[in-house]
């Protein structure tokens, strides 16, 4: 035996405004409740249909004392109807004259583009340009790491790597000095702590004069080999 199919929202919303059409009355939400089921929709979903057909003015309602009561009227469910219908034809008046200005905005751009030769030779030419635009960034990319200016900064945090690496060496000469001079009798341990942490006998200073630091050392340097020769 197949089952009854329930009723959609729709068709609960036209059951509850029959009970206040044919009444006429003003109803609790309890009383509504208990009227539902007559007329097929069950009192659980009554509370949330009445609910939407208030959300669009169909069902009006208003608190007196403690209690809130619902109604609605055929005439006033009628105007609201009408008040609905002239608002979705205004607005269809409102779209149908977009869509008209947009078609006459639609010829306008297709004045002077019509097909032909010319225009499908500057398209063509139109691509290449393109094309070789992008083909020109691409290799500039590649030329990147010789920028002048990504060079210079490339110096510059070399520089400041190097000051920070001497900056630290000055440091751990003088932590040296520190511990011989406060703890003589443990040289040999503080030999063999300083061999661990990799602090041989040639460690020393980091020297970088063989390494241009900035272009204005390039430009000196080559202006005193010119120099030179001279």
């Amino acid at each position: 035996m197949s089952k009854k199919r329930g009723l959609s929202l729709e068709e609960k919303r036209e059951k509850m405004l029959q009970i206040f059409y044919e009444s006429q009355d003003f109803f609790l939400l309890k009383e509504l409740e208990k009227l539902g089921p007559k007329k097929g929709v069950i009192s659980q979903s009554v509370k949330d249909v009445i609910q939407s057909l208030v959300d669009d003015d169909l069902v009006a309602k208003d608190k007196i004392g403690i209690s809130i009561y619902f109604w609605s009227l055929p005439s006033c469910a009628g105007n609201q109807l009408r008040s609905v219908r002239q608002k979705l034809e205004s607005d269809l008046q409102g779209s149908n004259k977009r869509l008209a200005e947009l078609v006459d905005q639609c010829e306008a751009l297709k004045k002077g583009r019509e097909e032909s030769e010319e225009r499908t030779e500057a398209l063509t030419q139109l691509k290449d340009i393109e094309k070789k635009h992008k083909d020109l960034k691409n290799e500039m990319v590649q030329f990147a790491d010789n920028d002048p200016a990504t060079l210079e900064a490339k110096r510059n945090a070399i520089e400041v790597a190097h000051q920070s690496a001497n900056r630290w060496t000055d440091n751990i000469f003088t932590l040296r000095q520190w511990c011989s001079n406060n703890f003589p009798q443990a040289k040999e341990q503080l030999e063999h702590l300083y061999t661990e942490a990799g602090i041989t006998d040639d460690f020393d200073y980091i020297e970088l004069s063989s390494f241009p630091l900035s272009l204005s050392h390039e430009a000196d340097t080559a202006k005193q080999l010119v120099q030179d020769e001279a």
